[in-house]
């Protein structure tokens, strides 16, 4: 579909969904449609409180109808607003409205990992690497804190539009049985499917890391290692299949890459790095051993994947991503590098004619001149030939020295124990210097975090290098904060070093509106430091709303403010069946719990509408009551006793042609 044809769609499809242009939980505006999944649809939508974009997740009404599937989405997104971590999208917020079920998430401008390689194919190392390793980061922060993603694919990384990476969809509900599909989207999820999910729905995180593992494939061939025609032939090939090394797909791969891809998607669970954390060190260590123009190298496919008509499309990949960051480079069908000015790619220059001087014919040129013979040189002695050869190896010898010969390169320790970095170390020649320690959420405690000079860098022989050591992550204990004001609440979880997380209100009997309830992970907990805390906020004692629709507006507003709830008359006046002056409806409606001192906005009515009444008699009793009831009037029928067995309408109690109150009820006379 052409470009301009998606976009009118997707405009068309966004004005009929019935959520947009809507304000959910008095808060948050709809403005568009994002996307749709099996459980939400995601909106891009504008906090009126705070006045920032956001995206709102909706539960499918269908789903909603399920309270316990509605109980399970919560307690997961609460869980997943205690993931603070800059390359996890973050959850701010939660909450129904009527039938919605929503969550309020970080809004991300830019685009997924499957936009890029749909337009860019193979991506270089650097650039995979500089991917990775942020989705490895958000996904330990995730496995320290008990949760696995379960569904890592390129649709749930968003690369940004400053170059930020991120990933999405932690911690909600997955429909297993969805595996089983045979549509399009569903075999894009299979792909990324560890053979034990497959076998008996086990999900730990070394579930997460055979996912980031194809993951890696993917970017560095343009391709899934296991394609099919149906998801069961991928299942099948992820079962009984290893997947290839990028190598057999793009020659020249470093070895380095073969082996990382290789130990993330064995299919042996055991063999597998434990979680992100560890494969994460392990994509450093890869990367420190691999030289510039490796990391730079441009795999053949990408400088043509995605690209059938360059010049007609627009690039999807942020601006940003073009920088060196994450090392991609903008191609539009152009040639990598440029055409010699003879027109040739190298090889010999091509003769005036063009053609191969190799193979051009000399029958109608003269023979060259021959060169003017030489005298031979005089011969010198075996003696002189051996002292020039040891001359020549001496002075290279000590060049050599000079240049490299007194220099090592300092090797990768990242993730060893310090007796294993310091075998290293004497393995290369280098000595220990100071040994350090600090606090790492993703590096073991115990393990090398850094070292100076780092690793690659080139350093003289007996040289030493520091080394830092991992502490583990800092941790601390949750403040007690319950009956805090919540601007209070916030501040003080900050100066105990924790970051305040989701809100969410429930009505309370015993705190005071505003006031913290409970925290989660509760008081006393001992969790990492800069952890986020939800905070559960009272919206003071429950109150029924009062029925007052017909009432005076006077009677209305003490009625309303006995039960403690606040009342504004609404400046709009709107016809109802009720009497002029009095309520016509209130918001919210009869029967709503609502907060003490929350307001209900009441609606004056202008009286009935008055509606011409049409004229009926002689028409059958049908005829006549699908008439009056399509006018807006009710109908009762006056039979009588000569009118038991008759059906045509004698008389009306409202002439037609005469007006009357919409709503009011016509009687009807039958003869």
């Amino acid at each position: 579909m052409p470009a301009a044809a998606r976009k009118l769609a997707c405009v068309d499809t966004t004005l009929q969904d019935p959520l947009v242009g809507q304000v959910l939980d008095g808060r948050y505006r709809v403005e568009a449609r994002i996307a749709v999944g099996g459980m939400a649809t995601v909106y891009r939508a504008v906090d009126t409180r705070l006045d920032r974009v956001l995206a709102l997740k909706v539960m499918h009404p269908s789903l909603a109808a399920d309270g316990s599937f509605v109980e399970r989405f919560i307690r997961e997104a609460k869980s997943a607003a205690r993931l603070d971590h800059p390359n996890v999208v973050q959850v701010f917020d939660q909450g129904t409205d009527g039938a919605y079920v929503y969550l309020a998430m970080e809004y991300i401008a830019g685009c997924t990992l499957r936009d890029v390689l749909r337009e860019r194919g193979a991506l270089q190392p650097r650039a995979a690497l500089d991917i990775l390793e942020p989705v490895l980061a958000a996904l330990g922060a995730a496995h320290r804190a008990g949760f696995v993603h379960r569904d890592m694919k390129p649709e749930n990384v968003l690369i940004g539009d400053d170059g930020r990476v991120k990933v999405a969809d932690f911690g909600l509900v997955r429909a297993v049985d969805t595996v089983t599909n045979t549509t399009g989207t569903v075999l894009g999820t299979v792909s990324y499917l560890a053979p034990e999910q497959i076998e008996s729905g086990a999900a730990d995180p070394r579930v997460d890391v055979y996912a980031c593992g194809i993951l890696l494939y993917e970017m560095l061939t343009g391709g899934k290692p296991h394609e099919g025609d149906s998801p069961a032939t991928v299942l099948y090939k992820h079962l009984h299949e290893d997947v290839p090394p990028p190598s057999a797909a793009v020659p020249g791969m470093a070895y380095e890459l073969d082996e990382l891809v290789a130990s993330a998607t064995a299919r042996t669970p055991d063999v597998r790095p434990h979680d992100a954390v560890a494969l994460l060190a392990r994509a450093r260590e890869a990367r420190g051993g691999l030289g510039e123009e490796q990391l730079d190298a441009v795999p053949p496919r990408a400088l043509t994947a995605g690209h059938d008509n360059a010049e007609d499309r627009t690039s999807v990949i942020p601006r940003a991503l073009t920088s060196p960051t994450l090392g991609l480079t903008r191609t539009g069908g152009a040639p990598s590098r440029p055409l010699p000015a003879d027109g040739h790619e190298g090889g010999a220059p091509a003769g005036p004619d063009g053609a191969d001087p190799l193979h051009r014919t000399s029958r109608f040129r003269s023979p060259p001149p021959l060169p003017p013979r030489r005298r031979p040189a005089p011969r010198r002695g075996p003696t002189a030939v051996v002292v020039a050869v040891l001359l020549v190896l001496g002075l290279g010898a000590g060049v050599w020295y000079i240049n490299s010969g007194q220099f090592t390169k300092v090797p990768p320790l990242l993730s060893k124990t310090e007796r294993e970095a310091r075998d290293r170390l004497a393995d290369a020649g280098l000595d220990v210097g100071r040994v350090e320690e600090a606090y790492s959420d993703t590096v073991k405690r115990g393990t090398v975090i850094s070292t100076d000079p780092a690793a690659g860098a080139r350093i003289r022989g007996n040289d030493s290098v520091s080394l830092t050591l991992s502490k583990g992550p800092r941790t601390v204990r949750v403040p007690d904060v319950d009956g805090y004001r919540l601007d209070e609440a916030r501040s003080v979880l900050k100066d105990e070093g924790l970051e305040p997380g989701m809100v969410t209100r429930e009505f309370s009997e015993d705190v005071p509106r505003g006031s913290v309830v409970s925290t989660e992970p509760v008081k006393g907990a001992k969790v990492r430091a800069g952890s986020a805390v939800a905070l559960t906020v009272s919206k003071g004692r429950p109150v029924d709303v009062p029925d007052v629709t017909g009432d005076d507006l006077q009677d209305a507003r003490a009625a309303l403010e006995r039960a403690g709830l606040e009342v504004e008359i609404a400046a709009e006046r709107v016809h109802s069946a009720h009497e002029a002056g009095r309520v016509a409806r209130q918001t919210p409606q009869p029967g709503r719990r609502a907060a003490e001192g929350d307001t209900v906005t009441l609606t004056p009515s202008r009286g009935p509408r008055m509606i011409e009444v049409p004229d009926v008699v002689g028409d059958d009793v049908d005829e006549a009551r699908r008439k009056l009831e399509g006018a807006g009037f009710r109908v009762e029928e006056d039979r009588g006793l000569l009118g038991l067995f008759g059906d045509t309408v004698e008389d009306q109690s409202v002439d037609g042609g005469d007006t009357a109150p919409e709503g009011s009820t016509i009687t009807i006379e039958i003869g």
